[in-house]
């Protein structure tokens, strides 16, 4: 199987930056500047475009689609209520979180594990894939099955119990992030083998049903090389990438048309914005993990910056994850750890 090159422009990319897969060296620049300039010359530039209702492939549901009315107020003041420790740390970095419930989330490093804690730090259970590849990315559907995405092997597969069921298999495309949605399709970012195209695509179990590539202008909207592009499926049904190549969240309508793209808010940052987790909560506020900042900005569900948590000594933030009761969970990529953030009233 012919293995993916990492971009090799200079200045960007050093041994130390990536984790390496001997298959699929397929991760991540996460501590060099990206020139923003270079990546709108090679995917165009995005802006904004108005919303509009016609259907491109893809019927939208009305039910469950409407703003959510404003009734919970951010604090003033974050708080950190658990710290969770994993093994995780050290040359094994965390990558991935997602919760499974109040109570327990799964994680993946950088080896072949998936591995469920508690809020306690306790390791509840793990799980190796099925290949014996690292999984690239993973998920939990509204059933509470755990979603991971195989790279390597190109398929994306789901935990049932015990077994271990592959329910997409790409030929000419890799997997690279997922998300399960509200009504439970998955939604997988992917590339192309010569990582010359991406899209999202909507799956009902291994039915496609919707693909998201490009804007009205016909322009791609998401970068196409191997950095992160972590995807959330907001209340109202838009659906957000955080592109880490670009610098970029897109966030497009359910029908796939794009709504707005946020890079960043004009700060005194010494480092540019740098998304990687994203996740979304109960008043469809958008929320990501800027890496190299050291913060996470929240955005309302039409783009507009609304705070930082940046009080909360927040070391490297990468993998986001809300729980139901609007808990922000936040792993940290090189100390390993997990911090449930409390920033509503």
């Amino acid at each position: 199987m012919s293995a993916l090159s990492l971009p090799t422009t200079p200045g960007m990319l050093n041994s130390e930056d990536c984790l390496l897969n001997s298959q699929f060296p397929y991760q991540v620049l996460l501590s060099q500047k990206i020139n923003k300039e270079q990546i709108y010359q090679q995917i165009g530039s995005l802006s904004a475009l108005s919303i509009k209702t016609e259907e491109h492939g893809y019927t939208l549901d009305s039910p469950g689609a409407e703003s959510s009315p404003p009734g919970r107020p951010l604090i003033d003041v974050p708080r950190v209520i658990t710290e969770i420790n994993t093994e995780y740390g050290g040359s094994n970095e965390l990558w991935c979180m997602s919760c499974l419930s109040d109570d327990e989330l799964w994680t993946r490093g950088q080896d072949n594990m998936m591995r469920l804690y508690n809020l306690h730090s306790k390791l509840v259970k793990s799980i190796q894939t099925k290949s014996g590849n690292l999984p690239f990315n993973i998920a939990v559907t509204q059933s509470g099955e755990l979603v991971y995405t195989d790279a390597n092997d190109r398929t994306v597969n789901i935990v049932k119990n015990t077994q271990i069921q592959t329910v997409i298999r790409l030929q000419g495309w890799r997997p690279l992030h997922v998300c399960s949605t509200s009504s439970g399709d998955l939604l997988v970012v992917m590339i192309t083998d010569d990582q010359k195209q991406a899209k999202v695509v909507r799956y009902s179990g291994s039915t496609v049903k919707q693909t998201i590539q490009y804007n009205d202008k016909g322009q791609p909207l998401y970068s196409s090389d191997t950095y992160p592009k972590y995807i959330s499926e907001n209340k109202n049904l838009d659906i957000c990438v955080a592109d880490n190549g670009a610098c970029t969240v897109v966030v497009v309508n359910q029908a796939g048309k794009l709504r707005f793209t946020y890079t960043g808010t004009p700060s005194t940052t010494k480092e540019p914005f740098y998304p990687v987790g994203i996740s979304t909560d109960s008043q469809s506020r958008i929320l990501t993990a800027d890496y190299n900042n050291d913060r996470i900005h929240i955005l309302d569900q039409d783009g507009q910056f609304l705070r930082y948590i940046d009080n909360c000594h927040l070391q490297y933030p990468h993998s986001l994850s809300v729980d139901t009761r609007d808990n922000l969970f936040v792993g940290e990529h090189k100390t390993g750890k997990v911090k449930k953030i409390q920033y509503y009233m």
